[in-house]
């Protein structure tokens, strides 16, 4: 009987939670909800079988000092559990039914309220890992900045000071997609890993080449000042299709 009430209280506590919670289900719970619903549960047979049980069972329950009265009592109150459990569930979808159509909408509008920044961000930390290429000081951020005959208007990365030599460690790992030395980058290396892409530019040396698999940590260049640069840093960049994304939003330098 106690697994009964166990299993009655989790159901409970389940649906209020889809009903009432703000949270943004994600495709993976939703999907989960549909699967639990999907199933047929028959509250009324639960209800009458503890009530049945209770009431045939009535001397099993004298060592918690339940007479009578108090047995009808409890069982009243778990008949009006059960009775409130399948309304909830009436209300929120139907019993052996999926979820409404009305909770599904309403999950999907939450998360096209996300801007694309938000899924990039989400999606980059739940998919794939990342480290820090160097230790160093955060010399220019991420986004706008003031202009120079040098620096551009919109950062596309982040600068992050260090000595000129420093070894650079792939962040992620991938195939070397490009290495080269040409362009307001300097001497750079760009490292793919599906969709994702690394950039790490103004380098001294590379020491990957095009084409080139690397693993997470691995050497593939040093810092210098290469191309468009005011001194000694590692300019580097997360994108994924193309996006920028704040480094800073994935990683704690």
């Amino acid at each position: 009987m106690f697994m009964q009430l166990a299993i009655c209280a989790v159901i409970y506590i389940i649906f209020y939670l889809i009903k009432n919670t703000d949270y943004i289900f994600s495709e993976d719970v939703i999907n989960k909800t549909k699967e639990f619903l999907s199933h047929d549960i028959n509250f009324g047979h639960i209800q009458n079988e503890i009530s049945s049980f209770i009431n045939n069972n009535k001397d099993k329950f004298s060592f918690l000092g339940l007479n009578d009265q108090n047995v009808v009592e409890q069982t009243n109150q778990i008949e009006n559990n059960v009775e409130e459990i399948s309304n909830t569930v009436n209300t929120i979808g139907g019993i052996g039914g999926a979820v409404t159509n009305e909770i599904v909408e309403e999950a999907n509008e939450k998360e096209e309220k996300k801007s694309q920044y938000e899924i990039d961000v989400e999606y980059l930390k739940e998919k794939y890992k990342f480290i820090v290429p160097i230790k160093g000081t955060i010399t220019s951020k991420y986004g706008k900045r003031e202009a120079t005959e040098v620096v551009s208007a919109n950062h596309q990365g982040i600068d992050i000071g260090a000595d000129e030599g420093t070894v650079i460690y792939a962040s992620m790992e991938g195939t070397v997609s490009v290495a080269s030395e040409e362009g307001e980058y300097g001497k750079h290396i760009d490292i793919t890993n599906g969709d994702v892409l690394t950039r790490y530019a103004h380098c001294s040396k590379l020491l990957v080449k095009e084409g080139q698999k690397v693993k997470q940590g691995d050497k593939i260049a040093e810092v210098g000042s290469t191309g468009n640069s005011t001194g000694p840093h590692l300019h580097f960049e997360i994108r994924r299709d193309n996006r920028t994304i704040n480094p800073e939003s994935i990683l704690k330098f």
